[in-house]
């Protein structure tokens, strides 16, 4: 009987043990899931709706998520700031949609900017980069690098936004729907932990990179 309960013991440890990294390895799987299935699950009709604070909104959050060249950019800077680690991993996040709501203000009152879409573009060529050869710069130059590129996303956010729309409901949509983009990046770097999650991480990387050059040369 002594024998029966100390082998019972035993397994359970040894069970726990098993279980242990595996569900640290899907904490980083359940929060990329959720923070798709919350981008995926907007309405459409509402979306669209382009009046008063709830459409400017709307209008604002879909507009980081509905392009292309602005998610490949949101989602790398979200696996570079886990790529890089602590504080990187909130400061990046942080930095982006703060540096481009500033971008988005001075393309709501009309303040030009050149090279707007080539600057977006080349965010993604170079923010894929640096996550693809895993590059760890000292956090200030990490925090340059994204707050210079925030600048012409939150530009071309502000200067689409609809005549109709509540201006600071619009930006707050834009600056949450890119956060959540930021989260859907993090979660799936947390995976750098383990090799192959750090080999995943980077080819994604590259593959951004890859998407942004496509953009900048016009072959997207």
């Amino acid at each position: 009987m002594s024998g029966g309960r100390i082998r019972v013991t035993r397994e359970a440890s040894v069970d726990a043990r098993v279980r242990k990294p595996l569900q640290a390895g899907q904490a980083g799987k359940v929060a990329l899931i959720a923070s798709l299935a919350l981008l995926a699950g907007i309405s459409p009709t509402f979306a669209h709706e382009s009046t008063g604070v709830a459409g400017g909104f709307a209008s604002g959050f879909i507009h980081p998520i509905a392009g292309w060249d602005h998610v490949a950019a949101m989602v790398a800077v979200g696996l570079w700031g886990a790529f890089l680690g602590a504080p990187a991993i909130w400061l990046l996040p942080i930095v982006f949609p703060l540096v481009m709501a500033i971008g988005g203000g001075l393309g709501i009152v009309g303040v030009p900017i050149p090279g707007v879409e080539a600057g977006i573009a080349a965010s993604a060529v170079v923010l894929g980069l640096m996550v693809a050869l895993g590059a760890k710069p000292p956090l200030w130059v990490a925090a340059i690098v994204v707050g210079t590129f925030a600048i012409f996303h939150g530009h071309a956010h502000g200067t689409e936004l609809p005549a109709a729309a509540d201006a600071l409901a619009y930006a707050a949509g834009f600056v949450i729907g890119t956060g959540l983009l930021h989260l859907a990046g993090i979660a799936l770097g947390l995976t750098v932990r383990w090799e192959p999650g750090r080999v995943a991480t980077r080819a994604v990387g590259g593959a951004i990179a890859v998407a942004g050059l496509a953009f900048l040369t016009g072959f997207a």
